[in-house]
């Protein structure tokens, strides 16, 4: 791998693990493209080169993901039960997303990977806001720790998360994303949560998500020919350890940022984070002649 291409690497992880810390996702929205760009700068087929970006990013988000965690649960941001009932059924979804991603065409996968993170974003951008119940102060019981009566929370049922894990686990694997992304802003803005818990609790559930995304990308590639160096199925280890070796430590330090950030500073990083990886991926930037 030329030097230009592992510097790229590296510092996107740098962007992607702060990212993590900071918005409560994978940080796969940043990482596929610039992953999409090596690639098939160093020749790999487009197709090829976007189920490895998928993959790769999932292997990423995985340990960044467990690290902000950690961050997010000592501040008391992750609620524990919700998190472990999206991410049960979001593994499950994750792994079939990732086995119709192994055999979908990758101009397709790259305009859905577009799409679902434009309508996360314009849902989040143009939602209610983060005093969804009672915002970020908190009403009522249980707070620190990540219990689930802090912040104004509205009551679910378990069946309510346990179903909605399984279409945001889908998603995840099918455009390789950890769900960082889709969760946040239904977390939000459907299920009551302020803006702080719904990044944390985001995070925690990345944890499964984004393992049943990598075994599927692992067991759907080991059998594929043509698989650049060092790779493991559509999991490219040298970018594994290019960018998980730089958006590890980065994910604390946007954990710390988040938690000084109001949460319409949040909405407005992570929206405009959204529309440009999504315009990129989706290659309308070069069909308008922009250099961005």
């Amino acid at each position: 791998m030329e030097l230009v291409y592992a510097l790229a690497l590296l510092i996107t992880g740098v962007a992607a693990g702060f990212a993590s810390g900071m918005l409560g996702v994978g940080g796969c929205f940043i990482m596929v493209p610039v992953q999409f760009w090596v690639l098939t700068s160093m020749g790999v087929e487009p197709t090829m080169a976007t189920r490895i970006s998928f993959g790769t990013a999932l292997a990423v988000a995985l340990p960044t993901a467990i690290n902000a965690a950690q961050g997010h649960y000592r501040r008391g941001a992750v609620v524990p039960r919700a998190a472990l009932l999206l991410g049960i059924t979001g593994l499950v979804g994750a792994f079939f997303g990732g086995t119709v991603a192994a055999h979908a065409p990758g101009a397709l996968l790259r305009i859905v990977f577009g799409l679902v993170i434009i309508v996360a974003a314009s849902r989040m951008l143009m939602g209610p806001g983060a005093q969804t119940g009672c915002g970020e102060g908190g009403c009522g019981g249980g707070g620190g720790g990540g219990g689930e009566g802090g912040e104004g929370l509205v009551a679910r049922s378990d069946s309510c998360y346990l179903l909605l894990g399984l279409p945001l686990g889908f998603l995840c694997g099918l455009v390789g994303i950890g769900g960082g992304v889709i969760m946040v802003p239904l977390l939000s803005m459907v299920m009551g949560f302020g803006m702080h818990r719904a990044v944390g609790t985001s995070t925690a559930a990345i944890i499964l998500t984004s393992s049943g995304g990598v075994l599927s990308y692992v067991l759907n590639g080991l059998s594929v020919s043509g698989l650049p160096p060092s790779s493991l199925g559509y999991v490219n280890l040298l970018q594994f350890a290019l960018l998980a070796g730089t958006s590890i430590p980065t994910a604390c330090v946007g954990v710390r940022v988040a938690h000084r950030f109001s949460a319409d500073r949040l909405r407005v990083v992570f929206t405009v984070l959204m529309f440009y990886m999504a315009l990129k991926m989706m290659g309308v930037f070069e069909l308008l002649h922009l250099p961005i």
